[in-house]
């Protein structure tokens, strides 16, 4: 189905929802600190506007762990509508279409949900511009924030919604959407300064004393700290978690085979490198025990940070950092170990198919190329495969072997290799794809053309994913060319 991915229509009634949403928290303020100075209630609005926006970063990972990043192929609204309400026609033929995919109702209203709730923040983030810049018209004219902060706070939420839209249009895009991960995170620390900056001007808190040797080292974690959040964000979008599902080993390996140059090939499709390939399953590994070993080294340097802190006075502050260095050591732990179970349901599409799709690629381009030694990669030494009236074999040496017999007098071939959904199920997963075979005969004048689908039963080994069981299904097979 084309979509027109930018489609403007409904913007005037997705302001409109987005400045009802934010009425709330507005009233709320209000009605709470009625009686306090418009400073105060300005800061406890900045403080409900940050806890609003950790919020929205949190519910845009729940958008994107269950697939939603496309329950809307278009931009802002939903096939040109305020919600889905609207787009129930089209979302319900594309649900019918592909009942696994990216487009269902249910990811078309947390798609919806998470741009509803991203518009209700930027409101409340321009309200707390309006009051920066114009102070004395809220009456309080005394104590005036800062209008840098104020202002770029509203230009980076204006960037972030840019962000969104590119993170929907360009199909996920995995450099996109990191950069949108980070762009929230950011968010987060632009309205933290903000918070602080008001408490200071009403005398809420003072700033603390530290040495400059604890001033550089706190820089320099910062510094850590982020390169470890953007590598975390890399491991997120390119669905990466599932690579090593062994702590602290991975594959049974302290070091297991990994592809850096490709790993770290930034701008590119999800699940595809520059060339059209896949992903091949050493990258992803690559992404995963990077971000993993860099945890270390962010693990270890602001644990000594928080040792520093609290000798010179700082107990709250290192506490605080300590326990939030136990929680993330422990979620992420959690994430390998327990093969992060909302994501291994939404594994069918994204990273899973790439994995799958590395291994089809595997498949075609070993007999296509008449590469056996890559086609033996694709399989499980114990492997079955029936392919009805062509043969059933039984381990990998049997299939290799009818499939170089098969193509010794063959002319050109093709096999194209498409529609791929696959289903998680801990080290195990079933798949489906479509397949194209084109085999001509020696002379390239004449062939036979195969179309049908495969069933696979892949297993996750040390060498990475493998087909342990493949059903053909033909659907049609015809001759073509000859005289």
């Amino acid at each position: 189905m084309s979509v027109n991915l930018y489609n403007l229509s409904p913007v005037g009634h997705l302001l409109i929802m987005g400045a009802l949403l934010a009425l709330g928290p507005l009233t709320w303020v209000w009605l709470r600190h009625r009686h306090q100075s418009p400073g105060h209630r300005v800061r406890q609005l900045t403080l409900l506007t940050l806890f609003l926006t950790f919020d929205l970063v949190m519910f845009g990972a729940f958008t994107r762990l269950t697939d939603s990043g496309l329950g809307c192929p278009d931009w802002p609204g939903c096939y040109g509508h305020a919600s889905p309400v609207g787009a129930g026609a089209q979302i319900a033929a594309e649900q019918a279409r592909l009942p696994t995919g990216p487009v269902t109702e249910v990811k078309a209203w947390i798609e919806m949900l998470h741009r509803y709730f991203a518009m209700a923040v930027g409101v409340l983030i321009l309200t707390l511009a309006i009051h920066a810049w114009w102070p004395r018209r809220l009456g309080d004219p005394m104590h005036q924030p800062s209008k840098g902060l104020a202002t770029l706070s509203l230009l980076w939420v204006m960037l972030q919604g840019a962000f969104g839209a590119l993170t929907v249009t360009m199909k996920l895009f995995p450099a996109i959407v990191t950069l949108h991960l980070l762009g929230g995170l950011i968010l987060l620390v632009l309205l933290t300064c903000q918070a602080v900056a008001q408490g200071r001007l009403l005398g809420l808190s003072n700033p603390v004393t530290v040495s400059a040797a604890l001033r550089k080292g706190l820089w320099a974690g910062t510094a850590l700290l982020l390169v470890q959040v953007v590598l975390g964000g890399w491991v997120s979008t390119n669905y990466a978690v599932l690579a090593c599902t062994q702590f602290p080993m991975c594959q049974d390996s302290w070091w297991p085979a990994m592809n850096f140059s490709s790993a770290f090939e930034l701008w590119r499709p999800l699940g595809l490198l520059r060339d059209g390939q896949a992903v091949p399953f050493e990258a992803l590994t690559a992404i995963h025990y990077t971000h993993r070993l860099m945890a270390y080294v962010v693990l270890l340097a602001l644990g000594g940070l928080a040792v520093a802190m609290r000798r010179q006075g700082l107990r709250s502050q290192a506490r605080w950092l300590k326990w939030l260095l136990l929680l993330q050591l422990l979620s992420g732990v959690s994430n390998v170990v327990l093969d992060w179970p909302l994501f291994a349901a939404v594994l069918h599409t994204g990273g899973a198919v790439g994995l799958f799709g590395e291994l089809l690629i595997r498949y075609a381009t070993g007999i296509d190329r008449r590469d056996w030694p890559l086609f033996r990669t694709v399989f499980t030494a114990d492997c079955e495969l029936d392919y009805g009236e062509i043969g059933q074999w039984h381990g990998v040496d049997a299939v290799t072997e009818f499939m170089q017999l098969a193509h010794a007098a063959a002319g050109h071939t093709m096999h194209r290799i498409t529609n791929r959904t696959v289903e998680l199920d801990g080290d195990r997963a079933a798949a489906r794809s479509y397949v194209d075979g084109l085999i001509m005969a020696a002379d390239n004048r004449s062939g036979v053309n195969a179309v049908g689908f495969y069933d696979d039963e892949i297993v996750r080994t040390p060498q990475g994913w493998r087909i342990a069981r493949r059903r053909f299904t033909p659907v049609r097979v015809t001759t073509v060319g000859g005289e």
